[in-house]
């Protein structure tokens, strides 16, 4: 984490009481400056789009589109939108005038690719199984920090089926769910990253039925 000597030094004046004791129980060291890292710069960014300072961002939980209560998409009260995703040491972070989403997470292994695979979209579970296993955990982070970048983007998260939107393995995307575009981000060797983008004026998703 490049900036996490900074980042902690900062983060007694800018992290709220909440964030602090979610990092002082991250187990691992690593994990503790990388969320540190992630929400000081966080705040950062979002106090200069706001014009406040960075502590004084008020940060909301919007309505879950499946329930109702208020764990959905987090959200700031000066209407700027925002989404965070961080793994090991990388962190990636976007701001919009529309709802958004982001994902990075690090290439698993063989093993978990084919487990969790299983769960993707029918046609993408295809496209993994065609390819040699050495390719497929990469095609799978890429299948999966896609749909979980859109996801975030709902407000939804994990909580819909993971099997229903097909958003595709490959170098390239998928056209996005209606209203949503959705693209790659470039990261270092060993991660993928995605985001989502939601078109001015579109409905959230309802919840549905798997798609074959």
């Amino acid at each position: 984490m490049r900036h996490g000597d900074r980042a902690e030094r900062l983060a007694p004046g800018i992290l709220d009481a909440g964030e602090q004791r979610r990092a002082e129980g991250f187990a691992a060291s690593a994990d503790r400056r990388c969320y540190v890292a992630a929400h000081v710069a966080l705040r950062i960014l979002l106090g200069a789009r706001l014009g406040v300072e960075p502590r004084d961002v008020t940060m909301v939980r919007e309505p879950c589109p499946s329930c109702g209560d208020p764990h959905g998409r987090p959200a700031t009260e000066g209407g700027v939108h925002f989404s965070l995703s961080h793994s090991r040491d990388l962190s990636l972070l976007a701001f919009a005038a529309v709802p958004l989403g982001v994902d990075v997470e690090a290439v698993p292994g063989i093993e978990a690719a084919a487990e969790i695979g299983a769960m993707l979209h029918p046609a993408e579970s295809r496209e993994l199984a065609a390819l040699p296993a050495s390719d497929r955990p990469v095609a799978f982070a890429r299948a999966w920090t896609r749909k979980e970048a859109y996801l975030k983007g709902e407000g939804i998260g994990l909580a819909r089926d993971l099997s229903l939107d097909h958003l595709g393995t490959g170098p390239v995307p998928r056209p996005g769910p209606a209203g949503w575009t959705v693209a790659d981000v470039l990261v270092p060797a060993g991660y993928a990253a995605a985001v989502a983008v939601r078109a001015a004026g579109q409905p959230p998703v309802a919840d549905g039925h798997r798609r074959k």
